[in-house]
Formats: C-alpha cells, structure tokens, sequence
C-alpha cells in the first residue's frame, strides 16, 4: 500500500447522497444495478452503476443514504454515463458492503 500526503487525501471529495431510483444493468459485465442518486442542491442528482447485486435487492437500497466520490471525472460504461463512485467494503468473494451513514443526514455533506 502507498502511502498518500494529507492535501492529496483533501482532494477526494466523498458526499452523502440518498438512492432515488435503481434499475437493473443488463450490459454490465459483471452484475450491477444503475443508481440515481440525490447529492443536495449544491451538487444535485448524478447517476452511477454498483456492483451490489448479491447482497442488495433493487427495494432495499430505495431512498437508503450512501456514501460516494464525487469529483472523478465522468466514466462511459457502455451506453451508460457514471458521474461518481459509490463506496463500499469489498470481501473475498467481491461481496460489497455500502459505506452509509449511522442516522439520516442531509444529502450532500461532506465526508472529511
């Protein structure tokens, strides 16, 4: 692992958003849903793709809060348009657990 300096950790803008809407992703290579997610007003609805189909039902992750980057650039996955990186804990078998907050929180605030 290498190790990054403080100001290049500040560069990561991680924000809590709420799922709004998910949709299968049949062209995905590996199993994924897309997710419309609700940023707050300053950085508004953006769209990605997650590879969390073997523990999250569609219904489950509806208006769930998660954790995301927001500052990559946008990634073309196929037709499809990811504008940022949902996180999650990854296991052995390429299980994802989301990284969400403990209490619901306003849409949008940073995580530092």
């Amino acid at each position: 692992m290498e190790n990054i300096s403080w100001p290049e950790f500040e560069k990561v803008e991680m924000r809590v958003g709420t799922i709004l809407e998910v949709h299968d992703f049949p062209e995905a290579r590996n199993p994924a849903y897309q997710l419309t997610i609700d940023f707050g007003s300053d950085l508004g609805i953006r769209k990605t793709s997650a590879q969390i189909t073997k523990r999250y039902q569609k219904e489950d992750l509806l208006n769930r809060q998660i954790v995301a980057v927001v500052n990559f650039p946008k990634k073309q996955i196929g037709k499809f348009m990811s504008e940022c990186l949902v996180l999650g804990a990854v296991g052995v078998n390429g299980d994802v657990i989301l990284l969400a907050p403990d209490f619901k929180i306003e849409n949008g605030l940073q995580i530092g």
